[in-house]
């Protein structure tokens, strides 16, 4: 109720100030000049008879006369302004009901009628209770919908059917849960492959990799319809422990909050990631995110353009043979030569494309990409570290 009269209040504030002029009337000589004109003409007949300039029958005339005008004058006055206050009346009333019309319809359509205030620290109380009664990994996984079936050869269901009765049978064999893991993970069997990678991690023991914990959490997520289990979490916390600029690991905390309603912190961790000049899977995920979250969090934010591919290019390039895979691997790599050669760049997106130009075994092209970025970043050693190794990576280097 409050916020109501607060809104009726000040709607009438600034209606009032746009129709007090309106309504305020105007000064008899502002609306009728000819009035003025017909005293002044009575003021100058008694200063000509106070000069002995005019006869007194002839003054006399003269005020009749002008009186009459004057009489006429005041009564058109009067009626003109009755007129006009009665217009700008209707319009001052036409005023204030449109400010408060247009007030009412911004609020409905972007607002939250019928919504309780809700202070900081109670939103902020509202997303810690979402994040602590949020479901399980078990639950969130039985919930989700079945993902779309892969085709697949009967000849390779029946090897994965067969690996799915040995590898059980022999619980300390790493490989085995390995190659269960990964196939399941092809069939998209989520939840099946989550429980074959934790069986991988338990065997690392000491020699457990972060990639291990992330392609778990890659799965977990997976399971679960893209949320953030609580059992998820704690992998993703531990990832940024074990390596605390993991890309995704930090992406996942963030999530995690942008998906309980503190959108404020995923924008806050994954503003570095899409602004890093790096492209991964994971960077892709949020850069998808981050104006939404931004927006929700109060910021008025635009992602910088990305140099890779987007989440669609991703999944495009699932359902593509190799021959079409490689063509839009080149027209990327010729996209970021073009914008590189025209623009600039950091020197990680001078050392992604000698990488590319590798990897494409295209060494003649890296070695000349390798040249330049020599000539452009040669007094800056901290580049030049990254920019050798890409070099080395791509064979135009030792």
């Amino acid at each position: 109720m409050l916020f109501w009269i607060t809104c009726v209040v000040m709607t009438l504030l600034v209606g009032s100030y746009v129709a007090l002029p309106l309504l305020r009337q105007r000064r008899d000589t502002e609306q009728a000049p000819d009035v003025a004109i017909y005293k002044a003409q009575l003021a100058e007949i008694d200063k000509d008879v106070a000069r002995d300039l005019l006869e007194p029958d002839e003054a006399e005339r003269a005020r009749l006369e002008v009186s009459r005008r004057l009489l006429a004058a005041s009564k058109a006055s009067h009626e003109t302004g009755h007129a006009s206050a009665g217009t700008n009346k209707f319009l001052a009333l036409v005023i204030v009901a449109g400010l408060g019309a247009v007030g009412i319809g911004v609020y409905w359509v972007i607002g939250a009628p019928g919504e309780p205030d809700q202070p900081l620290a109670q939103r902020h109380a509202i997303a810690a209770e979402m994040r602590e009664n949020r479901p399980s990994q078990t639950e969130l996984a039985a919930a989700a919908p079945e993902p779309p079936q892969v085709e697949a050869s009967d000849a390779y269901l029946e090897s994965i059917a067969q690996l799915r009765a040995i590898v059980p049978t022999r619980p300390d064999d790493l490989q085995g849960w390995e190659l269960l893991a990964f196939h399941e993970t092809q069939l998209r069997n989520y939840s099946a492959a989550v429980a074959a990678q934790e069986r991988v991690i338990a065997l690392r023991g000491d020699d457990l990799a972060v990639a291990d914990l992330i392609l778990l959490t890659d799965l977990m997520v997976a399971a679960a319809d893209g949320i953030v289990s609580p059992e998820a979490e704690v992998i993703a916390r531990q990832i940024v422990d074990l390596d605390p600029g993991s890309v995704a690991g930090r992406y996942y905390i963030g999530s995690m909050h942008n998906q309980n309603a503190r959108p404020d912190i995923a924008f806050r961790l994954w503003r570095p990631l899409v602004e890093s000049g790096e492209d991964s899977f994971h960077i892709a995920l949020a850069r998808a995110q981050i104006e939404n979250a931004a927006a929700r969090a109060g910021v008025d934010y635009t992602a910088p353009a990305s140099v890779g591919p987007d989440l669609a290019q991703i999944a495009a390039a699932e359902d593509m043979t190799e021959e079409e895979r490689q063509a839009m691997v080149g027209n990327m790599v010729a996209g970021l030569a073009d914008r590189l050669a025209t623009q600039g760049g950091p020197p990680s997106d001078w050392a992604r494309l000698i990488t590319a130009y590798g990897v494409l075994g295209d060494t003649e092209n890296a070695g000349l990409i390798w040249l330049e970025a020599q000539q452009v970043f040669g007094s800056n050693e901290e580049a030049m570290d990254v920019l050798r190794a890409a070099a080395v990576s791509a064979g135009v280097a030792e």
